[in-house]
């Protein structure tokens, strides 16, 4: 079974036109997240899908697969499957090119689950909530799931919603969305061919798509949230980190 990692690198990006270019300790921003994909043993082939001649020139100067997709895809879900028409692979990783700390491990543990329980038409990823900002925060993606962590909503709102008050946020209730996903080839090209639905439409959420199709969605418990890289700012934050820990 033949596993593709695709990261997705928009150069018209609205906060921060071009980000995947921008240098981060020494390094592109796109090299970093290479990097870590590339480092993860589950992945058969990595490949940058982008719609820039500049970030492909970078990518190939490093060594790197990259492959030219259109310039009007709405999502990096959409410039994803576009990527993999033709390529032979059974499950793709969407893993966002503006995430330079993913963790190789976690895209190893959604591949491998992917690849053993045949059941999931995709997976995905979760961390603890443990701050009453980012429960309440619109921005940050909640998500509860049932039996073998098989996800039953996404919301930007609180859930579950305890209606007694009697859970504190430090309690196992509730989880934030992280955004990389595992597909099976087949259900990708379903999930791009159909028309968003009206949950989608209300909480901005594609994945809601893909519980309105009737997905099984695999959600794999993590630690670490990452660190996106949406503006300037936020690339300055993540300079610190690598800092802070020693990798400066």
């Amino acid at each position: 079974m033949r596993i593709a990692g695709i990261i997705p690198a928009l150069w018209g990006s609205t906060r921060f036109p071009g980000k995947s270019l921008a240098m981060l300790g020494g390094k592109p921003v796109i090299r970093r997240v290479y990097e870590r994909a590339s480092a993860a043993s589950r992945l058969d082939v990595v490949m940058v899908a982008t719609d820039d001649d500049r970030i492909r020139q970078e990518v190939e100067s490093f060594g790197g697969k990259c492959v030219m997709t259109r310039s009007d895809h709405p999502s990096g879900t959409d410039r994803a499957a576009e990527a993999v028409c033709g390529l032979d692979a059974d499950i793709i990783v969407n893993i966002q090119g503006d995430e330079p700390f993913i963790e190789s491990s976690l895209i190893d543990q959604l591949a491998a689950a992917m690849a053993v329980e045949i059941g999931w038409d995709m997976g995905t990823a979760a961390v603890p909530i443990d701050n009453e900002r980012d429960l309440r925060d619109p921005s940050v993606v909640k998500v509860v799931w049932g039996r073998d962590h098989r996800a039953i909503y996404f919301s930007r709102s609180v859930i579950p919603f305890d209606r007694d008050h009697e859970y504190s946020v430090q309690s196992p209730l509730y989880w934030r969305h992280i955004g990389i996903y595992a597909y099976r080839k087949a259900f990708l090209q379903e999930l791009v061919a159909t028309p968003p639905c009206l949950l989608e439409k209300v909480e901005k959420l594609e994945q809601l798509r893909a519980l309105h199709l009737g997905a099984g969605i695999k959600v794999i418990e993590t630690k670490d949230v990452g660190v996106g890289i949406d503006t300037p700012a936020d690339l300055a934050r993540a300079e610190e980190l690598m800092r802070s820990k020693g990798w400066l």
